[in-house]
C-alpha cells in the first residue's frame, strides 16, 4: 500500500477495522455505529459521521474502498489532501441529507395516511416504540381490519428500523469530482460492460439510482437517494470551486 496515498490509505484502514469489528458483533456495531432513522430510540448523534464507515457485507466494503482508491487517488493529485477530505465527507453528508429528507417525507406521507383512516398517529408512534409491536398490534383487534393502517404500517416500520450505512454516498461524490478532472476516461461496470466516458459513465449511473429510487424495481435495500445526494453535493462542491479559479487544472 506504499503507493497509495496517506488519505486514502487512512480512510480505507477505518474502514476495514470497523467491518471486521462488525463482523465480530453485528448487532451492537449496527446499532451504535450505522444512521438509524431520527425518531428510533438508536438514533446518535456521531451516526451522522459513523455511518460512513460502516458496511453490510464483503462485497458492499470491497466495492466502496476500490472506487475510493481507483477514484480517489487521482482526484487527491487535484485537489489536496486536506480538500479531499472536506470534499469527501461533506459529500457523504449531502448523502445522508437527500436519504434522511426522503424518508422523513415518506414517513411522514404514510402517517397522514393512517391518520385519515381513523387511526391516531399518536397510538402509531407508541406502536413503534413499543418493545414489542406485533402483540400490540394483536391486542388491538380494530386495527387488523383497518386495510390503509395494514398497507402502510409496515412501511413506516421499515423506515423506522432501517438503518443507513456505507461509504457510498461519499464514493458517488469522488465519482463525480473523478469526472470533472478527467471526463474522457474510458469507464466500464460488469452490468455496464461498454466502455464509455466518464462524462456520460457517471451522469448514466445517477439517472439509474434517480429511476430505482423513485421505482424501486429492483426491490433491493440499497439507498438509492444517498447515492444521488453524495453526487448532488459533490457536484456542487466542484463548481464553486472551479468558479474560484483556483491552482489545479481540469483535463479534457
Amino acid at each position: 500500500m506504499n503507493h497509495i496515498p496517506k488519505v486514502i490509505k487512512h480512510l480505507i484502514v477505518v474502514n476495514v477495522i470497523m467491518f471486521l469489528a462488525t463482523r465480530i458483533n453485528p448487532g451492537r456495531m449496527y446499532d451504535l455505529f450505522a444512521m438509524h432513522f431520527p425518531f428510533s430510540p438508536l438514533f446518535r448523534w456521531w451516526q451522522v459521521l459513523t455511518h460512513m464507515f460502516m458496511h453490510g457485507g464483503i462485497m458492499h466494503i470491497l466495492f466502496n474502498m476500490y472506487a475510493l482508491w481507483a477514484f480517489g487517488t487521482p482526484l487527491i493529485y487535484h485537489l489536496g489532501r486536506k480538500r479531499f477530505l472536506w470534499f469527501y465527507f461533506l459529500s457523504g453528508l449531502g448523502a445522508l441529507a437527500l436519504f434522511t429528507g426522503v424518508e422523513y417525507y415518506h414517513f411522514h406521507q404514510y402517517l397522514k395516511a393512517i391518520e385519515q383512516s381513523g387511526v391516531p398517529a399518536k397510538l402509531v408512534m407508541e406502536i413503534l416504540r413499543s418493545p414489542d409491536p406485533e402483540s400490540a398490534i394483536q391486542s388491538m383487534p380494530s386495527l387488523l381490519y383497518n386495510q390503509t393502517f395494514l398497507t402502510y404500517i409496515a412501511k413506516i416500520f421499515q423506515i423506522y428500523n432501517s438503518p443507513m450505512l456505507g461509504a457510498s454516498g461519499a464514493i458517488y461524490g469522488v465519482l463525480v469530482g473523478f469526472a470533472f478532472f478527467y471526463p474522457r476516461a474510458k469507464l466500464m461496470l460488469i452490468f455496464l460492460p461498454y466502455p464509455l466516458e466518464a462524462r456520460y459513465f457517471i451522469p448514466l449511473l445517477i439517472l439509474l439510482d434517480i429511476f430505482f429510487g423513485f421505482t424501486n424495481v429492483l426491490h433491493l435495500p440499497i439507498a438509492h437517494f444517498a447515492h444521488v445526494g453524495g453526487a448532488l453535493t459533490g457536484l456542487i462542491l466542484m463548481w464553486i470551486w472551479r468558479n474560484k479559479q483556483d491552482d489545479y487544472y481540469f483535463i479534457s
